[in-house]
């Protein structure tokens, strides 16, 4: 679950994490209630979406960049009503773009030099990873690609904890010393902090910037959090902007079903995450192109398979559906049956071809058989992937 840069600074401040002082506005009614919380002086106005590059995108109207640095509050007032309620293209929105629906107004920190702070999971070791470099406000992975010696990577052993000569490591690494390396120090062990105590699944703060005067604050913020961990803070769950999301992967997330929307037309209904990348991979592999990511779990039950074909139906690209099922825990038998109850229910006219194999799979494919509904079945998964990228065409 992502969150926005306003929510996640609160969260930082919470934590002992110094940012910048700022307020959001929903309305333009709000702008002076938030601007007077600021204090006079130069300040910057921050669209807020679900996507990065704000500063360097375009608003639909064609006024450009959704970060702004004003001179007066009352500059910051005017820009920020050219921002609210337009809506924003980034190169991560998409040329469809975000509608901004809050504003963010920052006092401008005077930047002495920028730095790239970061804690995520490395997969590969199974542990946090702190990475940092001095090249900060750029992309990392422009970073990576051209200069990758200016990257650090600490890992974090999870039972111990952040060990201070980590906390060392990064400071020598960034080339900080006197007040500002004992500021970062303190900044880092709270940062940490946050991402174990929050389940965090990645804080990523760029950039992290010295001021003049020897602080050091957290410029901009962007956090996600493990969603199988949410039920463990209800305060961060209620941080969720569903207007972010797609209608789409709320309702699947409501059947506790795992959906992502894609560009395709040949949508994919499969059990198993590993199972359904590689099913998208062989539909891209006969000349298709998938329209989404649904995982309905290892023991789906009939009302799930019904949502996932409701759920699939809503996206007007779709123009066939593939259903790839391997049989472990799950019944194929139920999803057959599923799959029955929700070709009637929506009186599906796409093409739809069924691929099942494991348990109870004989049942199912006589379940589907038996039906009298036009159900194409798949030998294999090649056999069921070419055979649908033929009937989409």
């Amino acid at each position: 679950m992502n969150i926005h840069e306003y929510q996640a600074k609160a969260l930082f401040e919470k934590y002992g994490v110094p940012v910048p002082k700022g307020a959001a506005a929903k309305s333009t009614a709000e702008f002076d209630t938030a601007l007077g919380a600021l204090p006079e002086g130069p300040t910057m106005v921050k669209s807020q979406i679900h996507a990065g590059g704000r500063g360097k995108g375009t608003f639909t109207d064609g006024f450009k960049g959704g970060v702004k640095y004003c001179k007066t509050k009352a500059d910051a007032k005017l820009l920020a009503g050219r921002m609210l309620n337009n809506t924003l293209v980034t190169i991560q929105t998409g040329p469809a773009g975000r509608k901004v629906q809050t504003v963010y107004f920052t006092v401008a920190s005077e930047i002495k030099k920028e730095y790239y702070l970061a804690i995520l999971l490395d997969r590969a070791s199974s542990r946090p990873v702190i990475v940092a470099s001095t090249e900060g406000g750029v992309e990392i992975e422009k970073v990576a690609h051209e200069t990758p010696e200016k990257i650090v990577k600490i890992f974090v052993d999870p039972a111990y904890g952040l060990a201070d000569f980590q906390i060392r490591q990064i400071i020598f690494s960034l080339g900080l010393a006197g007040a500002e390396a004992k500021n970062a120090t303190k900044l880092i062990r709270n940062l940490y902090n946050f991402y174990w105590e929050t389940d965090a699944s990645m804080v990523e703060v760029n950039p992290l910037i010295t001021t003049p005067t020897g602080e050091v604050l957290a410029l901009d913020a962007k956090v996600s959090f493990e969603d199988n961990a949410l039920f463990r803070h209800p305060d961060i769950v209620a941080l969720r902007d569903l207007n972010e999301e797609d209608p789409k992967e709320i309702e699947a997330s409501r059947s506790s079903l795992s959906y992502i929307a894609l560009d395709g037309n040949i949508a994919c209904l499969v059990n198993g995450a590993g199972l359904a990348m590689a099913t998208m991979d062989i539909i891209k592999h006969c000349g298709g192109e998938p329209a989404n990511f649904l995982d309905v779990g290892g023991g789906a039950s009939k009302d799930q398979v019904v949502a996932a074909f409701n759920i699939i139906l809503g996206d007007p690209h779709v123009k066939g559906i593939l259903v790839n099922i391997f049989g472990g825990i799950m019944d194929c038998n139920v999803i057959a049956a599923g799959i029955v109850e929700a070709v009637k229910v929506v009186g599906l006219k796409l093409p739809l071809v069924v691929r099942l194999e494991g348990n109870n799979a004989v049942m199912g494919r006589q379940t589907l058989a038996d039906s009298g509904l036009t159900i194409v079945s798949g030998t294999s998964m090649a056999d069921a992937a070419q055979k649908i990228v033929k009937l989409v065409g």
